[in-house]
C-alpha cells in the first residue's frame, strides 16, 4: 500500500491498482505515473485563451494537455477528456520535457501552460516540464482546481509564475459533490500561492443557485487582495446538468456588478457580446483593455487604442491595473478548434457522430480522434462540419473507418432525404428574407462560414452575416450602427451560449437596434439546444429555420420531426425536459449502455420514399 500525496484526496493505492483519478498506480511498491510524458495537445495559444487576463497580456504560450482529472463534477466542460476517453499510446503523443520546451521555443512562446484537464492528473510530468522550462528561462502557468496536497504544491510552486484556480465554490457540499473532502485545501492553497508571489486569478461557475456562495468567495478573495482578478464563468449545463441552473446573460452581468462592490477586477465568460470581458480602471472607470468572447471559457484581447504604460498602469489616470509582465501588441490567433476549451467541443462533435453510429466504447473515440489529429485533420474537421453536405461526408468517413459503413449510410441517407425534401419545397421561392444570426447577445455576430449561416442559405434565406468582415471564434462583436445597416428581416439566436428571446429583444431596445426584425418581433430561438451546430441534429434546425422563413412552402410538425430524428438516431423518444447543452449526448438521460440504434432501413427503402412523398404532398 502506497500513500499518494499529489492531491488532497491522498489515495492509498495497492500494488497493481490505481487511485481515484486513474492516472497513478503502484508498481514494485513505488508510485508511478501511468502515462508519463504523453500529451493529447501541445500547441501555441494566446494567454487569454487559457484564460489569464492580468499576466503578460496578448502573449503566446505553449498549451499542453493530457487526459484525466482528480474530480468528477456534474456539467464539466471537459467531460470528454476526463471521463469519456482513455489514455493510450495510439492517441497520445510522447514528448520529453526537453522536447516540450523546444517546441515552445520553436513557436516563440513566452512560456508553457497546462490547461483543459487538471495538471494534478499529470503532476509528475508537469513538474518535470516546469523545471525544464524555468531552466530555459520560460514562464510557467496552469489552470487547476487547486486541490494540491501541501507537499505537492510546495514542490511545484517555485516553478509557477501564474495560476488560474478554478473554484467549485466556497463551501464544502459543492466540493463533496465532486468527490473532494471539502473546500479547505483549495482555500489554503490559494493563500499559499498568493503569499508566495505567484500571480493568481480565480474562476468560478455562476449558476442560478449559487450567488450567495460566490459572494462569500469574493469576500474571501478580497481579504487576500481586492486586486485579484475574479472570472465569473456563466454556467452552461453540459452532460446531465439541469438547464434551469443556466443564468441569463443579463442576470450574470448584474451579478458581476454586485461583485464589483467587493473586488476591483471582475469578468464574465461564456457570454458572447458582453462588455464584462474588458478591463476597466478601478480609479477613473475608463476602459483600458477590450476583449471579445473566444469560445467557451476563453477571451481574445482586441487591438489596443492608445498606450498602456510599461508598469501596467492606466494611461488615463496612472491607476494600478494589477498587471504582471509586458504587453504584447500583436495577439496570436488560434485556428478553428486549436487551443483552449473549444478543442473539447471538437471532441464532443466527434462523439456526437459516434453516438448516431452506435459506437460507444472508448476505443471508438480513440480511433476517431487518432484520425482527427493526424496530418492537419483537426482543421479539416472544423471546415467540414460547417456545411450539411461535407458534414454528411465526414459522418460516412468515420463510419467507414470504424467499421460502421451500413449504419453511417442509414443516418446519412436520412439526412439527405430531408435535405432533398426541403430543396424541393423551396423550388418556387423567389423572395429571400434577410437573416442575421447572433450568439448570446444582439451584437455578437456568428462568422459567415459557420453551419448556422449555411443553414439559413439552405432554408431559403439571405445571410446578412456574409456582409461582415470581422474575425473571431466563433464570431465577433459588432456595433449598433453595423447591425442597423444590415437591417435583417429575421434574427435567429444561436442554440448555444445564448440568452432568452425576451431578454434578447429587451437588450435590442436598450442598445438602440432599429431593424425590421426587431420592429416586427421576428426574433427566434430553436426549440432545443444542438439544433443548429455541433451534432447531426442540425437537420432539425434546418427544418425549423425553413418553416420560419417560408411557412407557406414548408410547415412540418417540428416536435413530430424531432421525435422521428431521436428514434432514428438514438432509438429513444424526444423529451424537452430532458435536453441539455451537450453536442454529443442528445439528452441528460442518454446512456451508452442502453443505447441500441434503430435501423432506419427496417421499414424498407420503398416505404421510406413513400413516406417522404406523402409529406411533400401534404405540404403542397
Amino acid at each position: 500500500m502506497v500513500h499518494c500525496d499529489i492531491c488532497s484526496r491522498e489515495c492509498i493505492i495497492s500494488e497493481g491498482k490505481s487511485g481515484f483519478c486513474g492516472q497513478y498506480s503502484v508498481k514494485d511498491g513505488q508510485l508511478e505515473e501511468r502515462f508519463a510524458d504523453h500529451y493529447l495537445v501541445a500547441c501555441p495559444i494566446s494567454v487569454e485563451t487559457m484564460p489569464i487576463l492580468h499576466a503578460y497580456p496578448g502573449a503566446t504560450f505553449l498549451q499542453i494537455s493530457t487526459l484525466g482529472c482528480n474530480l468528477s463534477c456534474n456539467g464539466c466542460i471537459s467531460t470528454v477528456l476526463v471521463r469519456d476517453m482513455d489514455s493510450g499510446d495510439r492517441l497520445m503523443k510522447r514528448l520529453t520535457p526537453e522536447q516540450v520546451v523546444s517546441l515552445a521555443c520553436k513557436h516563440e512562446c513566452l512560456g508553457i501552460v497546462f490547461l483543459m484537464n487538471d495538471p494534478l492528473a499529470s503532476y509528475l510530468t508537469f513538474t518535470r516540464v516546469a523545471r525544464e522550462a524555468k531552466h530555459r528561462g520560460l514562464m510557467v502557468g496552469c489552470s487547476t482546481n487547486g486541490l494540491f496536497s501541501e507537499a505537492s504544491l510546495a514542490r511545484l510552486m517555485p516553478c509557477l509564475d501564474f495560476v488560474n484556480m478554478g473554484m467549485k465554490g466556497m463551501w464544502d457540499p459543492v466540493y463533496q459533490a465532486c468527490g473532494a473532502s471539502g473546500a479547505e485545501p483549495v482555500l489554503r492553497n490559494m493563500k499559499t500561492l498568493y503569499d508566495g508571489g505567484v500571480h493568481v486569478e480565480i474562476s468560478c461557475m455562476y449558476r442560478t443557485d449559487n450567488g450567495d456562495e460566490l459572494k462569500a468567495l469574493a469576500r474571501y478573495v478580497a481579504d487576500l487582495s481586492p486586486q485579484i482578478p475574479f472570472q465569473v464563468m456563466r454556467f452552461i449545463p453540459f452532460e446531465n446538468a439541469d438547464l434551469t441552473l443556466e443564468p441569463d446573460i443579463g442576470d450574470a452581468e448584474d451579478f458581476c456588478d454586485q461583485l464589483k462592490q467587493t473586488l476591483d477586477f471582475v469578468y464574465l465568460f461564456n457570454s458572447p457580446g458582453t462588455t464584462w470581458l474588458d478591463t476597466v480602471c478601478p480609479s477613473c472607470k475608463k476602459t483600458v483593455f477590450r476583449r471579445d468572447f473566444f469560445g467557451p471559457m476563453g477571451a481574445k484581447l482586441l487591438p489596443l487604442k492608445g498606450s498602456v504604460n510599461e508598469t501596467g498602469h492606466c494611461p488615463h489616470c496612472d491607476g494600478d491595473l494589477a498587471m504582471k509582465g509586458d504587453i504584447t501588441a500583436k495577439n496570436f490567433m488560434e485556428r478553428g478548434f486549436e487551443g483552449g476549451y473549444p478543442f473539447t467541443r471538437a471532441l464532443e462533435m466527434v462523439e456526437a457522430m459516434l453516438n448516431v453510429l452506435g459506437l460507444s466504447q472508448r476505443s471508438h473515440m480513440v480511433g476517431a480522434c487518432e484520425t482527427l489529429l493526424q496530418n492537419g485533420g483537426l482543421q479539416a474537421f472544423h471546415h467540414d462540419i460547417q456545411d450539411p453536405d461535407s458534414y454528411i461526408k465526414t459522418l460516412r468517413r468515420f463510419g467507414h473507418i470504424l467499421g460502421q459503413t451500413e449504419r453511417a449510410d442509414i443516418v446519412s441517407g436520412f439526412l439527405e432525404d430531408k435535405l432533398a425534401l426541403i430543396r424541393t419545397c423551396l423550388e418556387t421561392v423567389s423572395e429571400k428574407p434577410r437573416v442575421y444570426y447572433a450568439m448570446g447577445t444582439p451584437l455578437f455576430a456568428l462568422n459567415p462560414g459557420r453551419m448556422e449561416n449555411r443553414l439559413v442559405q439552405r432554408a431559403g434565406g439571405y445571410s446578412v452575416n456574409t456582409e461582415l468582415t470581422g474575425e473571431g471564434r466563433p464570431g465577433c462583436s459588432i456595433d449598433v450602427k453595423q447591425l442597423n445597416r444590415l437591417n435583417p428581416d429575421v434574427i435567429f439566436v444561436s442554440a448555444f451560449i445564448s440568452e432568452t428571446i425576451p431578454a434578447f429583444y429587451k437588450r435590442c431596445l436598450t442598445l438602440g437596434v432599429d431593424v425590421n426584425a426587431v420592429r416586427n418581433r421576428r426574433i427566434y430561438a430553436h426549440p432545443a439546444p444542438g439544433w443548429d451546430f455541433g451534432s447531426p441534429r442540425w437537420i432539425l434546425g434546418l427544418m425549423f429555420i425553413t418553416a420560419t422563413l417560408h411557412p407557406d412552402h414548408f410547415s412540418p410538425d417540428i416536435m413530430a420531426e424531432a421525435q422521428d430524428v431521436y428514434r432514428v438516431f438514438y432509438d429513444m423518444d424526444f423529451s424537452l425536459p430532458s435536453i441539455n447543452r451537450s453536442f454529443s449526448k442528445p439528452s441528460k438521460d442518454f446512456r451508452h449502455d442502453r443505447y441500441s440504434p434503430r435501423s432506419y432501413v427496417q421499414a424498407g427503402a420503398m416505404e421510406r420514399q413513400n413516406a417522404e412523398k406523402n409529406d411533400l404532398n401534404h405540404l403542397e
